[in-house]
């Protein structure tokens, strides 16, 4: 949970997930559908999908037991070399070090290594870090780097005055620290959509979205991006008619949604339609009830038109 996302955001997630999964057999035995509904909202879904590969090969393979061997470890899905050292030395006490944002940044000013943070610094930073690696308590170690770059030497406004290790670190002696890492350009697309709500008897029409490519097997209201030159009620029409060979008869505006995602931000013009005929259902096309829907897992955007439903 912690690759890419923030401790405080991820506290809330990782309760609700030890209250639903105490223990990897638990993990193995859940459909997915529950996985992902718990992960929904923290982004990057493949890491839930390879925790779900994972425990169904730690129950399988390794009598129930997470491997305490990179050897190990690296068969199963989503261990890379960060996640892998992570777990042996905070998990078993191994004596690796850990890269991670933080560290790498931490590293990064303390020897003046200038450009952006990225793991070509990999090798640098890991021969320096094996040099001064202390013999016992690899955990502590680790973890007091990691929460020196989140407290600390963070990457806007880092609080030098504070740092420890400010009489030795090379930026903070030239006095760059503020450049290094080299920031990187950030540029977020907007994306805009419209989603239609079909409603009937009650439930609410919606469905699956494919098992690979954005928001793999999560569920979504029907719709999709609006086309240059279109309106929203003609993108709505086509959208409907290409997804569920189903006509619009009417159109009346719900809400609107706007979420930031980590490459975009979507702006999504939400609907209430009467279509006819009504859609049919299959494996990856339900009619929900307001209540069931808080059950099935969405992209945050689609979330968010939950609530408002639910209002």
């Amino acid at each position: 949970m912690l690759q890419q996302t923030t401790v405080t955001a991820v506290i809330p997630y990782y309760s609700r997930w030890i209250k639903a999964f105490p223990n990897v057999e638990s993990v193995a035995a859940a459909p997915l559908q529950k996985i992902l509904r718990l992960w929904q909202g923290l982004g990057y879904y493949a890491r839930a999908k390879n925790i779900y590969k994972a425990a169904k090969l730690i129950y399988r393979t390794f009598s129930g037991k997470i491997p305490d061997s990179p050897e190990g470890l690296s068969k199963l899905p989503g261990f890379g070399p960060y996640t892998t050292g992570a777990v042996l030395s905070i998990a078993f006490g191994k004596r690796i070090p850990i890269i991670d944002a933080n560290v790498r940044r931490v590293m990064m000013r303390y020897l003046a290594l200038r450009g952006f943070a990225d793991t070509r610094h990999d090798k640098t930073i890991s021969r320096f870090l094996e040099k001064v690696f202390p013999q016992n308590d690899a955990s502590s170690f680790n973890q007091a780097l990691m929460e020196l770059g989140a407290l600390v030497c963070r990457s806007r406004a880092p609080l030098c005055l504070s740092c420890p290790m400010k009489k030795s670190c090379l930026a903070y002696q030239k006095g760059i620290q503020e450049i290094i890492p080299k920031p990187k350009k950030v540029f977020t697309r907007d994306v805009h959509a419209v989603v239609a709500i079909i409603k009937n008897d009650g439930k609410f029409f919606i469905q699956k979205r494919d098992s690979t490519g954005l928001f793999a097997d999560l569920w979504e209201f029907p719709g999709g991006k609006i086309e240059k030159g279109e309106s929203e009620k003609s993108a709505l029409k086509r959208e409907v008619k290409e997804e569920l060979g189903v006509g619009v008869l009417s159109a009346r505006y719900f809400t609107r949604v706007q979420h930031y995602y980590t490459e975009f931000k979507a702006h999504l013009s939400v609907y209430a339609c009467d279509v006819t005929p009504l859609p049919e259902t299959d494996a990856t096309h339900r009619w929900v009830s307001r209540n069931d829907l808080q059950k099935f897992p969405m992209p945050s955007g689609s979330a968010k038109i939950v609530e408002s439903l639910r209002k």
